[in-house]
This record gives C-alpha cells, sequence and structure tokens, in this order.
C-alpha cells in the first residue's frame, strides 16, 4: 500500500516549480466515496501543496487532461465559467463554484511564446474551466485571487509537441508563474477498481518516477518514449493518453530542474502520483 509522502520543502529560489497533479475522478472530493477514506490523501496533499511554494504565484497557467484542440489553446477571458463536464454525479456537484479571474494579458503572452517556438497556438475568449482545473485549485488555492489560464492539449498527443511547449513557457516561471499539469498519472478506466491492475500500475509507476528524476537530457527522451515503458499502454491505453500528456508540459517547462514524485498512493486499487520540478 503506497502512503502520501512527506510534502516537498519550499523551493529555495524565487522561481516557480513546475508541477503534475492528480485531480481525482470527477468531484471524487467534494461528495460521499465507498470506501468513504478513499480521495483523503490525495486530497490532503492537494490542500497541503500551496505551502511548499516559494510565494504566492502571481499567476496559475494550468494544463488540464480534459481539454483536446487541434492546435495549443489558451482560455483569454476574464471570467471564465465553469464547465461541468463529468456526468452520473449528486446534483450537488454541478453547483460547485470556483470563480477564478482569468488573465486576458497572460494568454496572449503564452500564444506568443509558443509561436516563436514553431508551435501553433490560439486563444480562446468564450472557453470556461473544465473539472481538470476547478476540482483540485478549489483544494489547492481556495481563495479564488489568483488568475488563472487554462492551456489545452493538442489532439496529435505527440509528446515531443508537449515537452516543446512546456520549454516554451518555462521563462513564466521567473516572473511568478505556476504551471501545473492536471491529469492522472494512471488512467485506463477498465482498471480502475480491478486488484490485477495493482501491479501493473505500479511497474509504470516505478518506471516514472525513474524517468522524472533524471538529469534533463535523458529525461526528455525517456518521456518521449513512454509508450515504450513496462506496463505503459495498459495503464493509458493507445489514444487515450491525454491524462498523461500533461506531465509532458511541466516537465518540459522544468528546463534542467531535476524532478522528483512528491506523492503516491493506491486508490481504486491502481497506484496514482503527483510529480514536482525546480
Amino acid at each position: 500500500m503506497h502512503t502520501a509522502d512527506t510534502p516537498s520543502k519550499a523551493v529555495s529560489s524565487a522561481r516557480m516549480p513546475t508541477w503534475f497533479i492528480p485531480h481525482g475522478g470527477g468531484p471524487c472530493f467534494f461528495m460521499n466515496w465507498k470506501p468513504a477514506d478513499a480521495w483523503h490523501k490525495m486530497a490532503h496533499f492537494l490542500k497541503s501543496a500551496a505551502a511548499t511554494l516559494p510565494h504566492r504565484p502571481k499567476a496559475i497557467v494550468l494544463v488540464s487532461a480534459h481539454w483536446l484542440e487541434s492546435s495549443f489553446t489558451v482560455t483569454s477571458g476574464h471570467n471564465p465559467a465553469l464547465i461541468f463536464d463529468y456526468s452520473g454525479f449528486p446534483q450537488h456537484t454541478y453547483e460547485l463554484k470556483y470563480a477564478a479571474p482569468g488573465e486576458p494579458e497572460l494568454a496572449t503572452r503564452i500564444t506568443h511564446l509558443l509561436g516563436q517556438a514553431q508551435l501553433s497556438s490560439q486563444e480562446n475568449l468564450t472557453r470556461g474551466f473544465d473539472h481538470g482545473m476547478f476540482i483540485p485549485m478549489m483544494l489547492m488555492f481556495p481563495d479564488v485571487e489568483i488568475p488563472v489560464v487554462q492551456l489545452s492539449l493538442a489532439k496529435s498527443l505527440d509528446p515531443e509537441a508537449h515537452l516543446q511547449a512546456g520549454k516554451a513557457l518555462e521563462s513564466l516561471r521567473d516572473e511568478g508563474v505556476l504551471i501545473v499539469g492536471s491529469g492522472m498519472s494512471f488512467h485506463n478506466m477498465r482498471g480502475y477498481g480491478d486488484p490485477r491492475f495493482g501491479p501493473i500500475s505500479d511497474e509504470f509507476d516505478g518506471w516514472l518516477m525513474h524517468a522524472v528524476e533524471m538529469p534533463s537530457p535523458m529525461r526528455h527522451p525517456a518521456l518521449v518514449d513512454w509508450a515504450q515503458a513496462p506496463s505503459a499502454r495498459l495503464c493509458h491505453p493507445p489514444r487515450a493518453e491525454e491524462h498523461l500528456l500533461p506531465l509532458m508540459v511541466v516537465a518540459g517547462a522544468a528546463g534542467e530542474d531535476m524532478g522528483r514524485r512528491v506523492f503516491s498512493d493506491r486508490v481504486m486499487e491502481t497506484t496514482l502520483s503527483a510529480f514536482s520540478f525546480g
């Protein structure tokens, strides 16, 4: 059984780290679950994360597994609405509120940086925040005062492109911007709740931790070839790896900084982890 690791110490530099966090299952933190404590350790980790930062973020760029576009797209509205992109949950979970302000100027800056890296991108004035954003953010930054820009994945699902997108945004970290990838280190819907997937998820999670902890020149090619890792496609089936790709963006934004696993727990018979760089 995995347990939550001790939260990482505050970063010594003023430079922001980059994070890959698990966002759980739908609105899992705000409803009854069986067993009742299934998501408690993950919730505690998310609630504790902000205390490890060197200072309060000026803004947050959040990459959600639940938004794919033909090219990288950023929310550019002043006050994005919430998108309740889950189904079959209690009615009160469709009444959750998280009125974080947008940051149009940051959205434009992001498209400019991506363009400089020869990556196609666009702004979306009307797109709201999906649950890959607002569910974990309600725990991490409950005061709802920090501006947030959400960045989509690219439908190509190309890991190299997502690493390069992160690299293009690395300089934002020196401007007080926190870059967060919101997904799941294991995401095979048929595997959740199946004890046979425990060892399978352990094997891939062990490889992923080792890859993240590699020096950048080795980490980058390892993550590009993630599908060749042990049990990789049992944990993220073909053309359904969108929950892993936010990790590529934050790893790219890490630059030369080292990465580490900062949380791991067994939930629904599978291992789920979080990673931090910098």
